[in-house]
């Protein structure tokens, strides 16, 4: 390794808003981190909306509380919907 022209390298405790903490080496002499393994949806199959710039609130407000897992109305479902004649 040429001398002089790498950075340092630290140990650092990360430290995370849901208040999970582990110990590793990096270039940053502190890291802090807004989501992590710990409290991300994708590892912990729990909803969280991490929303800081209002998106989500500016959605639900011009679509609604529509949801992907709505039923989506078609001429099938329509027609099952019709109540069936008596028989005679």
């Amino acid at each position: 390794m040429k001398a002089g022209i790498h950075p340092k390298y630290y140990d650092v405790e990360v430290r995370c808003a849901c208040g999970a903490t582990w110990k590793t080496r990096s270039t940053k002499p502190e890291l802090h981190l807004e989501i992590c393994s710990s409290c991300h949806p994708f590892f912990t199959g729990r909803q969280k909306i991490v929303d800081a710039e209002g998106r989500v609130e500016r959605f639900t407000k011009k679509y609604g509380t529509k949801t992907v897992a709505a039923p989506r109305r078609g001429k099938k479902a329509k027609a099952a919907d019709q109540p069936t004649p008596p028989a005679q």
